[in-house]
C-alpha cells in the first residue's frame, strides 16, 4: 500500500478529484496549507499599499492507494494539476505500513 500527498495549486483540486474518481479512487482528504517553494512569494497591493507574502495557499490531498493503482494516482494527479509553471507543486508517494478501518475493525487493503 502507498500514501500519496500531492501539494497542488487550489483552482486545480476539482479537476484532479474528477480525474481521481475515473481510476477508481473512493476517497481521499483534503487540507487548505500555506507554503513557498521556488516561487518565493508574491507581490501584492492591498488598499493601496504594496506588501508581499511569504506562504502561498496551496491544497494538500492525502490518498491512501493500493499497489497496484498507485502509480495510476500519481499519473492522474500530474497530467491534471500541471500548468506548466512554477508553484505546480509535488507529490510525495510512501509505503503505508498499515491501515485500520475504525467502524468495521478491517485491515490492510480490505480498509481501502
Amino acid at each position: 500500500m502507498k500514501f500519496i500527498i500531492a501539494i497542488i495549486k487550489p483552482f486545480k483540486l476539482d479537476e484532479v478529484r474528477e480525474a481521481l474518481g475515473d481510476i477508481g479512487v473512493t476517497g481521499m482528504t483534503m487540507s487548505e496549507v500555506k507554503g513557498f517553494g521556488r516561487q518565493k512569494g508574491q507581490t501584492e497591493i492591498y488598499r493601496g499599499a504594496e506588501y508581499s507574502t511569504n506562504m502561498l495557499p496551496k491544497v494538500k490531498i492525502e490518498i491512501a492507494a493500493s499497489d497496484e493503482i498507485a502509480a495510476q494516482v500519481v499519473e492522474a494527479i500530474q497530467a491534471t494539476a500541471c500548468t506548466q509553471a512554477i508553484g505546480d507543486g509535488k507529490i510525495f508517494v510512501l509505503d503505508l505500513a498499515s491501515v485500520t478501518r475504525i467502524r468495521t475493525g478491517e485491515t490492510g487493503e480490505t480498509a481501502l
